[in-house]
């Protein structure tokens, strides 16, 4: 391996350009290929990065031999970094899953995989990652965290994603425990002997496990519950029953389950170390329904560190969700967007496409419901199409033929009519579940959907002057942005219960590098639940800040739009505003991460928020 890695290490030394021509790697990874073939010896990038990082960590002398000076180094990791749009929004995303537990609703689509929560598949990649992990929330982020070094990125930034259906169904001393230990993990990844400490903690809490007597070998596991979960597809048992049976009941869970407990003071330790940490949380999310969304759970899940809520709505047409056994009212789904926004969290949501009972035109009507009208509004959809597995209601339905999925021409119609009505301060992430192929009996199963939504998107933008708006199509990624070219625009829309600013850096192409969601609640709304916010009615609020470009090591420049100032201009922008709407102090609904960032723009600590004296 090191006679490849100094062949490129000396290709970059004699071509500037080097670094930006994957081209030449592959054409070197080729020859070596080639050459090493009788001695049965296989090259690939993704073993390049971690041997360069085992050399530089383990044995420096040698390191240095390479006279590797920093410009170098830059050019080198650029070249051999894997998937590059990892981190290319500026934050490295970490998924997490919690375990097994029962659900408060049934719909006709989810699955009811008994090795997972509710509505998730084994063969996800993040579910697989957490299987192997006991679904321990430290042991998950230690793997992820290691692989994503390995890839080459830069993880001094990191938004953590718990998963698992909803949230709020856990015990609360459960999600205590489980944000706790993400932190910890976080933290100990962070310690000066974080290789061998991180080590030691991993193998003991894997032993531990397996001390209580719980599996995480896929074929152990699938053995052991194939013939309960044979009777929850054929309808014997209900998904709740058994998980009561396999989990709360069961005497190994048990004695793991006393385990999983952890006070608030445990955490708050983990927060204050996490400030001022090597990998600091600069977002948490979390996953619930929007019948979950209270003040008490919001309360709870602020004092979390959650700064994101994801919601599943699906439909807003209340007879697709009486159809789909969606067991929620369009009014409570008013409600938790309402909430959601007066406690300052970013919103994303779930919206389907294809449900039972639906139809292209109805469908695209829904979505341009979803992203007109002033109740709703989200910042963030995931925008999935429908797709039929094995043991939910809707198999029935397709058997007799009263569902059908929408084709490929079909489909990619309907999405790209929401695509183009989607307004420029909603972000739609994603377009297809990562559900394996082989999990779907039918509907779509082309992993790039989105590529293909997109292409046919920019035709029709071109034919009818229609641009597309939506914020992940515009952002910079991993390009490149000049400060001296930007321009700041302010997006306003009024919501329900807020007057809503969107503003961003924008490229003379309209691409984003940064944007900040300023939200200047309704002073009559604010006092109507005057006994049940954290807010007055006299506070505007900054709901999210984000600066694009690949991730920058904090206290270090980024290659592009981070740690150029972007983010200071637009909150001083922000706080200029909201002065000037009548507001007297500025909440910001910050990360653990990033209190100390605050801080230091004159933010003080106030309970759930940090607050500004305008």
């Amino acid at each position: 391996m090191e006679d490849l890695l100094l062949d490129i290490i000396a290709q970059l030394r004699a071509n500037t350009d080097a670094n930006n021509d994957p081209a030449r790697l592959e054409r070197t990874l080729r020859r070596y290929n080639k050459q090493a073939h009788e001695k049965e010896r296989r090259y690939a990038k993704k073993y390049l990065f971690p041997y360069y990082l085992r050399i530089k960590n383990e044995e420096p002398a040698h390191w240095q031999s390479w006279n590797i000076t920093p410009e170098l180094e830059k050019r080198l990791i650029k070249l051999l970094q894997i998937k590059p749009r990892r981190t290319a929004s500026g934050v490295a995303t970490i998924t997490v899953l919690t375990k097994p537990w029962k659900c408060g609703s049934n719909c006709l689509y989810c699955p009811n995989d008994l090795r997972m929560p509710k509505s998730y598949l084994t063969d996800e990649p993040a579910c697989q990652r957490a299987e192997r992990n006991f679904f321990d929330p430290y042991l998950q982020v230690a793997s992820r965290l290691r692989t994503l070094t390995q890839m080459g990125h830069t993880t001094d930034k990191v938004e953590l994603i718990v998963l698992g259906g909803t949230w709020s169904d856990y015990p609360q001393s459960y999600q205590v425990w489980f944000v706790t230990e993400l932190f910890r993990a976080l933290n100990d990844l962070g310690r000066e002997d974080a290789a061998s400490y991180v080590e030691t903690q991993v193998q003991k809490r894997e032993d531990s496990y397996k001390a209580f007597g719980i599996q995480n070998e896929r074929d152990v596991l699938r053995s052991a519950l194939q013939e309960v979960q044979q009777q929850v597809l054929e309808g014997a048992l209900t998904y709740n029953q058994a998980m009561v049976e396999l989990y709360e009941r069961n005497p190994s869970w048990q004695q793991v389950s006393a385990t999983q407990k952890a006070a608030m003071d445990d955490l708050r330790t983990q927060h204050a170390l996490n400030e001022n940490g090597k990998h600091r949380c600069v977002g948490l999310v979390i996953e619930t329904r929007p019948d979950s969304i209270t003040t008490d759970n919001l309360f709870l899940i602020r004092q979390l560190g959650c700064t994101k809520v994801q919601i599943g709505i699906q439909s807003l047409n209340p007879d697709i969700l009486r159809l789909n056994h969606r067991g929620i009212e369009v009014s409570t789904i008013q409600r938790a967007f309402a909430l959601l926004r007066l406690f300052g969290f970013k919103i994303h949501i779930h919206f389907m496409a294809n449900l039972f009972g639906a139809n292209p035109e109805a469908d695209k009507a829904d979505y341009r419901k979803l992203v007109t009208e002033s109740t709703y509004l989200p910042d963030e959809v995931k925008l999935y199409p429908c797709a039929l597995v094995a043991g939910t209601g809707l198999c029935a339905h397709f058997e007799d033929g009263s569902w059908k999925p929408y084709s490929e021409e079909t489909l990619v119609e309907v999405l790209v009519d929401d695509l183009l009505a989607t307004p420029p301060y909603t972000r739609v992430s994603r377009m297809i579940r990562d559900i394996s192929s082989h999990d779907i009996l039918a509907g779509n199963k082309k992993v790039n959907l989105r590529q293909l939504v997109e292409e046919r998107a920019q035709k029709v933008a071109h034919e009818t002057n229609t641009p597309i708006r939506e914020i992940r199509f515009r952002e910079i990624a991993t390009g490149s942005a000049e400060r001296s070219t930007l321009s700041l625009e302010v997006v306003p829309y009024e919501t329900s219960v807020s007057q809503e600013y969107f503003l961003q850096w924008t490229t003379p192409e309209h691409k984003i590098a940064g944007f900040l969601r300023l939200s200047l609640p309704k002073q009559e709304v604010v006092k109507q639940f005057e006994n049940e916010l954290p807010i007055h009615s006299h506070e505007a609020m900054i709901r999210e800040v984000h600066v694009y470009g690949k991730v920058a090591g904090l206290h270090e420049e980024g290659s592009n739009a981070q740690h150029t100032g972007l983010g200071k201009r637009l909150i001083q922008k922000a706080c200029e505003m909201a002065r000037e709407a009548g507001y007297d102090r500025t909440n910001v609904i910050s990360a653990i991460g990033t209190r100390e960032y605050y801080r230091n723009l004159g933010f003080a600590d106030a309970g759930l928020y940090q607050q500004k004296l305008l």
